[in-house]
């Protein structure tokens, strides 16, 4: 009996931490982002949850930021600016939102 007690404080906390590990693996590379975004012609900037179900998101592709609202149903455009070079990578954010001109 004792036996069994040992086993059973040597594994619960080690099968824990595995548990654990495997988690925060997961969720520091996600399925299909292995590599890292530097190395991906899409990227998405930043993405900020609006509601329940819908999302504004930040997408960078081919020298473009794009501006997407994402719902259940539909993903639609609603502004297109120029891509902040990487000098600006500490500007504010009214700096930054400055390259959105143009709205669909």
């Amino acid at each position: 009996m004792l036996d069994y007690i040992i086993r059973l404080l040597i594994m619960v906390p080690l099968v824990g931490g595995m548990a654990f590990g495997a988690l925060w693996l997961w969720k520091r590379f996600q399925p299909g982002m292995i590599g890292g975004q530097g190395e991906r012609a899409l990227k998405i900037v930043e993405a900020m949850p609006m509601g329940t179900f819908g999302k504004l998101a930040i997408v960078e592709f081919d020298g473009q930021r794009l501006l997407i609202a994402i719902t259940r149903s539909r993903i639609e455009k609603l502004a297109e600016g120029k891509a902040v070079p990487k000098s600006l990578a500490g500007a504010s954010a009214a700096e930054i939102a400055g390259g959105f001109g143009r709205v669909r």
